[in-house]
């Protein structure tokens, strides 16, 4: 049943191909899926005409239902590349999916006009569904892991972007902390710090914790093995912006930060770094100021 079924496929493909092919350009053209902001007409005709092919060899294997079979690799592989394009370019999966849904009408379209009886039509109808829905949720989950990838990759940049270790003077890093902390953008904090403390071999880190905007008993132990790591770096850690809503909450919930130092201000921890650096601040007589 599966060649019959493959043989009129092939039928359709072979003697039918230009008007396939025209009438399911049309189909997407006129589909609310289709982004012509997105996806030109010219390019979206080479995608249909290179499928089409490859559809045309795959289907001259055996095993026409199963599309893991090494003879559809190269129709996964296109579809696959079609799911990654769309989703870098912003289109949804029901967009991308309706790529391989829509040459179902004009498929068909020519599967009726070759039959007489209406029991055979039903059967190549059925089977044919089968085809290209399997074809159609691959593109669909193609797409999904696409999607995750692009993500994933956005947030591990956002995530690098979150974590900026600032050089404030020779010795002296800060690094400012904005948004909830989390295990994992914890990590990610620490390397980085760390890196950087080994980088630049410097004696003390400012840990700023003005932007986060809640303290539980997690992000706590997050913060305590932030300080007790950068002091085995050789370096002493300070933590600043710590404000009265900050600090009761740490009270209620039982935090000590024993003998971290904390302060209100980054500029009340810069001090503290400067007088452990031996380092000061004065200011300028207006002759000094204007370099007379």
């Amino acid at each position: 049943m599966p060649l019959e079924m493959s043989s009129k496929i092939l039928e359709v493909l072979e003697k039918h191909e230009a008007e396939v092919l025209a009438e399911w350009i049309k189909e997407q053209i006129g589909a609310t899926t289709l982004r012509p902001d997105l996806l030109k007409e010219g390019e979206l005709r080479a995608q249909c005409t290179k499928f089409i092919k490859l559809l045309r060899e795959a289907i001259l294997g055996s095993h026409i239902f199963d599309i893991q079979r090494p003879h559809w690799t190269p129709v996964r592989d296109m579809l696959g590349e079609i799911s990654r394009s769309r989703a870098l370019q912003g289109f949804s999966a029901s967009e991308t999916a309706t790529f391989v849904f829509s040459i179902k009408q004009p498929i068909f379209a020519r599967l009726r006009k070759s039959h007489d009886k209406a029991d055979s039509l039903a059967e190549d109808y059925w089977n044919a569904t089968v085809l290209f829905d399997k074809l159609g949720l691959y593109t669909a989950e193609m797409f999904q892991k696409s999607r995750e990838e692009i993500i994933g990759r956005q947030q591990q940049e956002m995530f690098e972007l979150s974590a900026p270790v600032v050089e404030l003077w020779q010795g002296i890093l800060a690094l400012p902390v904005i948004g909830t902390l989390d295990s994992k953008r914890t990590q990610l904090m620490l390397e980085t710090l760390l890196e950087r403390v080994a980088a630049t071999q410097a004696e003390v880190a400012i840990v700023d914790i003005t932007g986060v905007p809640a303290m539980d008993t997690l992000t706590a132990q997050h913060l305590i093995n932030t300080v007790n790591a950068t002091r085995l770096m050789g370096a002493e850690c300070l933590i600043s912006g710590v404000r009265p809503q900050i600090a009761q909450t740490m009270v209620g919930l039982g935090v000590s930060f024993a003998d971290v130092i904390t302060k209100s201000t980054i500029a009340g921890a810069l001090a503290i770094a400067f007088k452990r650096r031996g380092l000061g601040v004065r200011s300028l007589q207006p002759s000094e100021e204007h370099g007379a």
